[in-house]
């Protein structure tokens, strides 16, 4: 990752669904910067001095215990934005932000987007949209993780990760897939092998390619339908939008 990637703002759904006149507004204040595995974007009570726009990597969102202890509330990935906190009335977020999976992204100052959230227009209504489906994602995993298996949790895990990449493989170990749970490292390495006895993964070192999305979509708990489909209906906005039609 030492060289930039051939890459557009267009990646990101967000930035691809402004109209016009807002993309050249921000355009011009948008870099594109790496994220590497495990890197630590924004800190539990840290102030936040830009938004990011990921293109091709995954943030997790963590929860941290005063014990040390932390679990996984939200990932946002190539259909979102990180940092909804700015635009819904505060300047520092209670949670974690970390790379769950490395790739690229596009982050813009702070004052650049609350300039256009302020103007009350078409930005807005997009992101307000965006910050309800995060919700939904947020509660469905609260449920989720009260009450499903670690296996059903992990079959959501895993479809709601591969949704946001291009491919079927992805680099996590069992140990970082523990903390995004928050169960036991036991508990995902006996789930784990579960799936690859299936059919569905094969895992081998820190590496987990999917051989079976069917079987994991067929095991997996109703919170992934519930997520894809609040998702699915912000796209559809964001598709109404980028063809002029008004809801």
């Amino acid at each position: 990752m030492s060289s930039k990637p051939v890459s557009n703002p267009n990646q990101n759904h967000l930035l691809a669904a402004l109209l016009d006149a807002e993309f050249d507004r921000l355009s011009p204040h948008l870099e594109l910067v790496p994220m590497l595995l495990g890197d630590v974007l924004y800190e539990s009570g840290g102030k936040l001095h830009h938004v990011y726009f990921p293109t091709t990597a995954i943030i997790s969102l963590h929860y941290l215990l005063e014990n040390g202890g932390s679990s996984e509330m939200a990932g946002v990935g190539n259909e979102g934005v990180l940092g909804v906190s700015l635009f819904m009335g505060g300047n520092t977020t209670p949670s974690r932000a970390i790379v769950q999976t490395s790739g690229y992204g596009y982050r813009l100052p702070v004052k650049i987007l609350m300039e256009e959230f302020n103007r009350a227009g078409p930005v807005m209504r997009l992101l307000l949209r965006y910050v309800q489906a995060l919700l939904t994602q947020m509660a469905q995993t609260a449920v989720c993780n009260r009450h499903h298996t670690v296996e059903q949790q992990l079959c959501r895990w895993l479809l709601l990760t591969l949704d946001r990449l291009p491919g079927t493989s992805l680099t996590m170990t069992q140990e970082l897939i523990a903390n995004m749970l928050g169960v036991r490292r036991e508990g995902v390495t006996e789930a784990a092998g579960r799936l690859q006895g299936y059919g569905y993964i094969s895992y081998r070192r820190g590496h987990i390619s999917v051989l079976d999305r069917a079987g994991l979509e067929r095991d997996v708990c109703e919170c992934y339908g519930v997520v894809k489909k609040e998702f699915a209906r912000l796209l559809s906005d964001v598709r109404q939008r980028q063809e002029g039609i008004t809801s």
